[in-house]
């Protein structure tokens, strides 16, 4: 399908969180182009979905953000961009740190290029991570009974934006290498770009691995009665953060973008939202009414053992409230996204999309 110009431009948008966002878009009545490679497990899923979902309203293009041309001539038509199309994998960084560096580096560069073209009036909204902080080892933490937990005032606010970036693994760097140039060309050519520092979001559409989507890794896991990896002691501590809540700050950014040009902001649950990966298990195995095999393995590189975003900033930018879902109950309808989708499919139709 051909779709009429103009169009919200998503790069990723087959992707967990892109796909999500395209859904609420096209509801609303935007039309969308969904600009991905289809090259992660179970995005065409998500892509035949947006698409009969909304025929009218959904169109896509199969290309690589590393193609210049190709992201030059998506980004023509478009009155706003969100950038999501990534390498999002810790450990396929240090496997092949190039192929990391060339989408995440330079297909961030060539989106931002397109748009300077443009001539600078397009907005775009940047999926960046938590991970550009490094593995925060500098804050004191105790083990407590429901995972690490600071030992400063951080315990109750989380982490804010003055925390300094301390890049670490290629992707980290290569992620935050990203970040900083959209920031910068904000300042430098005033592009009206802002960076949303990414925790962990998790929701429908999400096909998690070990690498990435930790929380629906563990649901489709414990779905198919299947043992689960820990990497470390499983007491880390994350704040999460549901999609749908995800997708409300990513569209008010898009809508604000005069106030917060140049910005970078930490995005997830909060501290109301934070969670150790044990108790997350605990949790499951309540949901599902079974015991959870659990295979402890060595700590991963630049694992944190704890992060949780402080809202404080995005909130007040934005103005937008606590998020929606709390964590129990997003779990919750993620499971029952899950189950719905293995029923659909078949039993291990998920597994396969997220293997």
């Amino acid at each position: 399908m051909r779709l009429r110009k103009p169009y919200v431009l998503i790069t990723g948008g087959a992707g967990f969180i892109g796909a999500n966002l395209a859904d609420r878009l096209a509801e609303e009545g935007q039309r969308v182009l969904v600009f991905d490679a289809l090259t992660r497990p179970g995005v065409e899923q998500n892509l035949r979905w947006l698409k009969a979902r909304h025929p009218r309203h959904i169109a896509s293009v199969r290309a690589d953000v590393r193609d210049a041309a190709a992201v030059e001539t998506a980004v023509d038509s478009a009155i706003a961009v969100f950038h999501f199309a990534a390498q999002v994998a810790v450990t396929s960084s240090l496997t092949d740190p190039m192929e990391d560096l060339a989408v995440n580096v330079q297909g961030t560069a060539n989106v931002l290029e397109a748009l300077r073209h443009r001539g600078g009036e397009v907005p775009l909204v940047f999926a960046s991570t938590n991970k550009v902080y490094g593995a925060l080892a500098d804050i004191p933490l105790s083990l407590t009974g429901s995972g690490y937990r600071p030992e400063t005032m951080l315990r109750d606010r989380g982490v804010d934006e003055s925390r300094p970036l301390q890049f670490h693994t290629p992707y980290g760097c290569s992620k935050g290498a990203a970040d900083q140039y959209v920031l910068d060309y904000a300042h430098s050519f005033d592009l009206p770009t802002c960076v949303m520092r990414m925790s962990c979001i998790y929701g429908p559409r999400q096909m998690g691995s070990e690498d990435q989507g930790w929380v629906a890794h563990f649901l489709i896991r414990a779905l198919a009665g299947e043992p689960i990896s820990i990497y470390g002691d499983g007491h880390q501590v994350r704040d999460i953060l549901y999609v749908s809540d995800a997708v409300d700050t990513y569209i008010a950014a898009w809508r604000k973008i005069q106030a917060v040009k140049g910005r970078a902001f930490n995005l997830g649950g909060g501290p109301t939202n934070a969670v150790s990966l044990r108790s997350l298990l605990d949790h499951v195995e309540r949901l599902f009414g079974r015991k959870i095999h659990l295979d402890y393995q060595a700590w991963r590189p630049g694992d944190q053992r704890y992060y949780v975003s402080d809202p404080t900033a995005v909130q007040a930018a934005l103005g937008i409230g606590a998020p929606k879902v709390d964590w129990r109950s997003g779990v919750g309808k993620l499971a029952a996204w899950l189950r719905q989708e293995r029923s659909a499919f078949g039993a291990n139709a998920v597994i396969a999309a997220a293997s």
